[in-house]
């Protein structure tokens, strides 16, 4: 696997309404769970009446990390509906969470898993999801000598930039897509003062 899908950017506020009770959808894109917090803490100030924020997020492609919360929810019934959705469209690095204003009739614990996976179907449904190839870093170190040999292999294979720190001693930091990662490592390995790390 080579390309893994995720959403390139916040979707737009969805709204489910069942008996009452209104749930306010949203998905962000993240590379990080430290990033889960900061969306939470806005969506509290932006709703501030609402009783549960509900939410699952996923990062990762070969190694994948997750969580499913149903914060205060009856056990199972929010984070892992919400969760399934995501599995559901296959996507990564991704946050949805499902914001819920009590309407006063209560819905039992089939009509919860009903509506949270609803409004994360349509939360998903609203995110301009996307393909993106599987990157490999790479930090290219060389003296200031090497620099034009190195370049020509960076323009040559249409290498992607992160980084660079160009002195005496250079450091370049590239980003490879990893089907071509044995090819360009093959191009570098030929310039026989370069070394190249894999940067995890």
């Amino acid at each position: 696997m080579d390309t893994y899908k995720t959403i390139s950017a916040p979707s737009d506020e969805i709204l489910l309404k069942e008996k009452n009770s209104k749930f306010f959808g949203y998905a962000f894109p993240i590379t990080a769970e430290s990033e889960v917090k900061a969306h939470l803490e806005r969506l509290k100030k932006q709703h501030v009446g609402a009783v549960h924020w509900c939410y699952a997020w996923q990062i990762g492609t070969e190694s994948v990390s997750w969580r499913a919360n149903d914060d205060g929810e009856p056990s199972n019934t929010a984070g892992m509906p919400i969760y399934g959705q995501i599995q559901s469209f296959g996507i990564t690095n991704v946050l949805v969470v499902i914001v819920r204003f009590f309407g006063g009739v209560k819905l039992g614990v089939g009509g919860l898993i009903a509506a949270y996976r609803e409004a994360a179907r349509m939360t998903l449904d609203a995110s301009d999801i996307v393909e993106k190839t599987i990157d490999i870093h790479f930090k290219i170190s060389f003296g200031y000598a090497d620099m034009n040999r190195v370049m020509r292999v960076i323009r040559e294979k249409n290498l992607d930039i992160v980084s660079q720190k160009m002195d005496l001693d250079c450091e370049m930091s590239v980003r490879v897509p990893r089907k071509d990662v044995a090819f360009v490592t093959d191009a570098l390995d030929h310039l026989k003062s370069v070394l190249i790390t894999v940067v995890e």
